[in-house]
């Protein structure tokens, strides 16, 4: 892939992530080539790209499409999600020192602390991350890799409407999770992630959408240069 392709598949991967590129959006060849100032073979790569992570879709003879999930999918991704961190936690039932387990219980406290405030955007942004620090923590750079790539997948999951999260209860997950861990109860610690991630899969609507539509133009406005 050139350069240059990497920075459209970048632009159009940040778009999508903000929610202005939302599911179901046509990436049209042409008007991107045009939109960026590029050869279609550019775009092309560039689509590919997005493809290979999960937030396009390219159909024969219909062009390229922002990923739009349904239920199935979601259950699978939370499913590869649970199959991940629950190989992750058994390292670190095993690995971790006071220090690691520390740094979590500070997370959580912070999650706990927004939840309290009202500051519900913060408590689930730090629920979010509580993911990515529990595999950081395992130090293993691929798992890393793997699990970045599923969590921009739940991203585009954003973008549809959640029901009925209880926001409480999963952050009391990750406090028992810790302490599961912690004293080597991996077996209900397992369960508890797989349970974790169910919960969180079932609570997305798949047929409502909660931003509004753009045309690409006006999506990728705001993260292009003045020509």
């Amino acid at each position: 892939m050139s350069s240059r392709s990497q920075e459209i598949a970048e632009v159009l991967t940040r778009a999508i992530l903000d929610h202005r590129l939302i599911p179901g959006c046509k990436l049209g060849e042409r008007e991107l080539s045009e939109i960026f100032d590029v050869s279609r073979i550019v775009v092309r790569q560039a689509l590919i790209r997005l493809a290979d992570d999960g937030l396009a879709q390219i159909e024969r003879n219909r062009g390229a499409f922002v990923a739009k999930p349904g239920m199935q999918e979601a259950m699978e991704l939370y499913d590869a999600l649970t199959l991940v961190e629950q190989g992750i936690a058994a390292q670190l039932s095993e690995r971790l020192g006071p220090s690691g387990w520390a740094e979590l219980r500070q997370h959580v406290e912070r999650q706990r602390q927004a939840h309290a405030s009202g500051n519900h955007a913060l408590a689930d942004e730090l629920g979010q991350e509580f993911h990515t620090m529990l595999v950081r923590l395992s130090r293993n750079r691929i798992m890393q890799e793997i699990h970045a790539q599923l969590v921009r997948r739940t991203v585009l999951l954003r973008s549809l409407i959640a029901a009925d999260f209880d926001y409480c209860s999963l952050h009391n997950d990750h406090s028992r999770l810790i302490e599961l861990l912690e004293r080597r109860r991996l077996k209900q610690a397992l369960d508890l992630i797989d349970s974790h991630h169910r919960a969180v899969a079932r609570g997305y609507i798949m047929d409502r959408q909660v931003f509004p539509e753009l045309t690409p133009a006006e999506a990728l406005a705001p993260y292009l240069a003045p020509r």
